[in-house]
């Protein structure tokens, strides 16, 4: 059997041979050992970058959600302050209804008034103090609205 210094192997040479093996064996388990750490320093590298890119891009989402936020905020302030405005509004309208509607009473029971003081002749035409003819109707909101845009 040939070794691999050429020489034939005997029982004297078999004990350098298999030494030189040995040292062979050693030095390329070295190789692949620092082959091996030079792999895993090179993964270890990469899965710090991801780990980085990943905080780095969940740092960018907090601070876009920061920023949606703030506008989120702003448009519920603006939306409350317009709320309070057309409640404001509201109620001032409902005090305007009420008021119109009491005048609308009143005026209705000042025509009540008038027609009964006043004869009738037939379909609801008054004859009294007024010499012209003009009928009696109660006047209705819808009415009264238009008086009071005019």
């Amino acid at each position: 059997m040939a070794s691999p210094s050429g020489t034939s192997s005997g029982s004297s040479l078999l004990l350098p041979t298999s030494g030189s093996e040995e040292d062979l064996q050693a030095v390329m388990m070295d190789q692949k050992k620092r082959k091996r750490m030079m792999s895993n320093r090179e993964s270890a590298r990469r899965s710090r970058m991801r780990k980085q890119k990943h905080l780095d891009d969940l740092t960018a989402q907090a601070n876009q959600l920061r920023k949606e936020n703030s506008q989120i905020l702003s448009s519920l302030a603006l939306t409350t302050q317009q709320c309070f405005a057309v409640e404001a509004d509201n109620s001032v309208l409902r005090t305007q209804t009420m008021e119109l509607t009491h005048r609308l009473q009143s005026l209705n029971e000042i025509l009540l008034f008038l027609h009964g003081s006043n004869t009738t002749v037939g379909n609801g035409f008054l004859i009294g103090p007024w010499s012209s003819m003009c009928t009696i109707q109660p006047i209705m909101a819808s009415a009264a609205d238009n008086l009071l845009q005019h």
